[in-house]
């Protein structure tokens, strides 16, 4: 493999990080994670919202801790384009929460963006969120709430205080195979 050719596979992995990095700090409320997605003088276009990070984490997080309980904001699809500092992607996404009032919201659409390495880093400069389907689904009750001890490696949780931030990972609930159990 050429050299060219690693370094469009590690700057494309780089740019997919980013948005990752997006996604998860929206949906653990993780303001620093969110930022890091974004140059600061990035701009920013979604839904009723223009403007630049920190106020996007400030309108996001407030519209979801007032009407969610949790929220998923899943990349799907991905293509970029990469021109020496700058790149263009757009990425479907599939965002997916569930609602204070126990039902469920989907809804669908693509970021299109325009990224830009600096200082090493390959972080957002223009995101226009292309909403493109929504839809409210009834809500089922959670699988296994009835399990004691389910949360005892932690409850889900839109902070730090979520399973996925403990460092190192361990289990903390017994072993169980309901297939034996007698």
């Amino acid at each position: 493999m050429d050299a060219d050719r690693v370094a469009r596979v590690l700057d494309r992995h780089d740019i997919l990080d980013c948005l990752t990095r997006f996604s998860r700090g929206m949906d653990r409320f993780d303001r620093d994670l969110l930022l890091s997605a974004f140059h600061p003088d990035a701009v920013i276009a979604a839904g009723d919202f223009v403007g630049g990070p920190s106020d996007l984490y400030e309108w996001a997080s407030a519209l979801h801790e007032k009407g969610q309980v949790a929220t998923h904001h899943n990349l799907l699809n991905h293509t970029c384009e990469i021109d020496g500092e700058t790149a263009h992607s757009e990425t479907y996404y599939l965002f997916v929460a569930r609602n204070r009032d126990e039902t469920n919201w989907m809804a669908g659409g693509r970021y299109i963006d325009r990224l830009e390495r600096r200082d090493g880093s390959w972080r957002i400069v223009v995101r226009i969120n292309v909403i493109e389907w929504s839809s409210i689904v009834p809500a089922m009750p959670l699988p296994f709430a009835d399990v004691p001890d389910i949360h005892d490696n932690g409850a889900p949780s839109r902070s730090k205080a979520d399973p996925s931030y403990q460092r190192p990972l361990v289990n903390r609930r017994e072993r169980h195979n309901p297939l034996r159990a007698v």
